[in-house]
């Protein structure tokens, strides 16, 4: 898992998380709650799917260098 994630994608999880526990003991948990889950419901969100984004592009081209590999092979 640690491939698909870069640096830049953990400090911006880390620092998400931080602000959303952060919000909590400044706002409370008061209705204000609904508002900062909701946040950091869609920055997770965004996170899995670059996660997802990048196991399917690694996918396609393992799959692209196989075709590559049988075309070059029927070719000679």
């Amino acid at each position: 898992m640690s491939e698909h994630f870069d640096v830049g994608t953990s400090i911006v999880i880390g620092i998400t998380f931080v602000l959303f526990v952060w919000a909590l003991f400044i706002k409370g948990f008061t209705h204000d709650l609904l508002l900062e889950a909701g946040v950091f419901l869609v920055s997770l969100k965004l996170i899995l799917m670059a996660y997802k984004n990048s196991i399917t592009t690694s996918t396609l081209l393992n799959e692209l260098q196989d075709i590559k590999k049988t075309l070059e092979i029927r070719k000679d």
